[in-house]
């Protein structure tokens, strides 16, 4: 039996993590904590907007990286051996170049008429364009605004998550992707 849902963007954590599904209709998160899983349906008809921020706990990840290993990989090369010390502050050298190439984390705010939920939608930014463009497709759909062209989301984004104010609108004049800021990589 083929289900409705199909899965749109997965992040993960220490103790779970987050899966989102996207049907017709709805947006599902199934947030998973230990053993307990936590369902969240967002109806796509009363969604307002999606918002996604870098986050700045990101840059934290990388001094982390750079403070641990290089003062260890000097330690290891003054008096223990040099192959050894070079091993470790390569190691160190090269998360911060993964983290680097992988971009900023994110943050992403979830608004629909009645409810604000922060919840992570994607692991990193870059990813936001694709997954939102998903969801803006469908929110179309289900308003029938399918005539409508698809515009682009562009914009350089600022550091701290913007609120959308004007949550009157009437369905189907305002789309997710014309409120929602992302990234611009």
């Amino acid at each position: 039996m083929k289900s409705a849902f199909r899965k749109i963007s997965r992040v993960g954590s220490l103790t779970g993590g987050t899966k989102w599904y996207l049907s017709m209709d709805c947006l599902l998160a199934a947030k998973r904590m230990m053993y307990s899983v936590e369902y969240r349906r967002f109806y796509l008809r009363d969604l307002d907007s999606i918002v996604v921020w870098p986050n700045r706990i990101w840059l934290w990840r990388m001094a982390l990286a750079a403070a641990l290993f290089g003062p260890l990989g000097v330690v290891f090369w003054k008096w223990v051996d040099t192959t050894t010390g070079a091993i470790i502050g390569g190691v160190g050298l090269a998360w911060v170049a993964v983290e680097l190439a992988l971009g900023p984390t994110a943050g992403a705010r979830i608004c629909t008429r009645g409810t604000i939920a922060d919840l992570p939608l994607v692991a990193r930014t870059r990813r936001a364009r694709k997954v939102l463009a998903k969801i803006d497709a469908a929110v179309r759909a289900a308003r029938g605004d399918a005539a409508q062209p698809a515009v682009p989301v562009t914009s350089a984004q600022p550091a701290e998550p913007s609120v959308q104010t004007n949550f009157e609108a009437p369905p189907g004049i305002v789309s997710v992707a014309d409120a929602t800021k992302t990234n611009g990589s």
